[in-house]
């Protein structure tokens, strides 16, 4: 390892990872400002998603007075959006990344191909096992859930965020649910590493060690429902129906982008729109280090943090000795 980059991976960034600068001390305001328009701004997975909850608030969600009472068709006409909405982001990325390889391997963080056939997958394959419990578990799950928030909004049984009654804490949700999405994921995906709990609900997202846009989803239906679970916290601070919206597609779409496998998205050389993660990729070859993501740093705090470079893979392979020794 003298050439100081990680063996065994077909691209690696540049490394050391950074964490956010929210929550380093001492605070520097342009650090955080950079982060922010870097992880927001021009061209972002986070924006393109609140556009498009803001496309299905206006043009495919039922009235809210509507939601009042369950009924078939206005459920229906959620789950289908969703559905769709599943199927069009899953498969635009699969094909782009592997279907027709229209990058090749340029970005990609393992080289080795999705895996075809393999017993350990339910139906057989890997895409097609991730494609099952995403679109089959996965989107159930999805649509109870908004189910449930817009009943509860309608009836008023949840406080509801108006633009024209406090335009302030109506944009800042949008910049907080990243950053709870951080908090929660880390502490559930913990947790979910229990023994008991893996070997019975967390081993079938493990399943997938090299990773596609159908893998981020791909999970145990309890998984799912305690994944998705974090959008109850609009309960508790209330929510306009665009929030509700952007919250559960936001965890949901960036599971796929986020495993798609490769960097970004590269045309003409230039890579256009950041995408999967390495900070995650190597979770899921190293298993035991970065539980969470970058927003919140727990990884670094509990000291499960792995940035990329050789130095911190000694200290995990370390770590691992110990615990093998105890």
């Amino acid at each position: 390892m003298s050439d100081g980059q990680l063996k065994g991976w077909n691209y690696v960034p540049d490394v050391p990872i950074k964490v956010s600068p929210l929550f380093s001390w001492p605070l520097n305001p342009v650090e955080i400002v950079k982060w922010m328009w870097n992880s927001w701004f021009l061209v972002s997975e986070k924006l393109i998603i609140v556009g498009i909850a803001f496309v299905s608030f206006y043009w495919f969600q039922p009235p809210l007075e509507e939601t009042k009472a369950f009924a078939f068709g206005w459920i229906a006409q959620m789950y289908a959006r969703n559905l769709l909405l599943a199927l069009l982001i899953g498969g635009v990325l699969h094909l782009w990344f592997y279907t027709f390889s229209a990058q090749g391997k340029k970005l990609k963080y393992d080289g080795r191909p999705l895996m075809v056939k393999g017993k350990q997958f339910t139906l057989g394959g890997q895409i097609r096992d991730n494609m099952f419990w995403t679109l089959g578990t996965g989107v159930i799950v999805w649509t109870t859930y908004e189910v449930i928030l817009f009943w509860a909004l309608a009836n008023g049984h949840m406080p509801m965020i108006t633009w024209a009654h406090n335009p302030v804490w109506f944009v800042a949700i949008f910049f907080l649910i990243p950053i709870w999405e951080s908090f929660y994921f880390y502490l559930i995906h913990r947790a979910i590493h229990i023994p008991f709990l893996y070997r019975h609900v967390h081993y079938l997202h493990h399943r997938n060690v090299n990773v596609g846009p159908w893998s981020g989803m791909s999970q145990h239906p309890l998984e799912q429902m305690i994944f998705l679970g974090s959008v109850f916290i609009h309960v508790l601070i209330g929510a306009h129906p665009v929030h509700i919206l952007y919250h559960l597609q936001y965890y949901f779409l960036t599971a796929m982008t986020t495993h798609t496998g490769f960097q970004g998205l590269l045309i003409k050389d230039r890579n256009r729109l950041a995408l999967g993660t390495f900070h995650h990729q190597m979770h899921h070859r190293y298993f035991e280090c970065n539980y969470g993501s970058l927003e919140i740093p727990w990884d670094k705090w509990m000291g499960t943090f792995h940035d990329g470079t050789v130095e911190a893979n000694e200290r995990m392979q370390e770590r691992r000795r110990r615990i093998i020794g105890q």
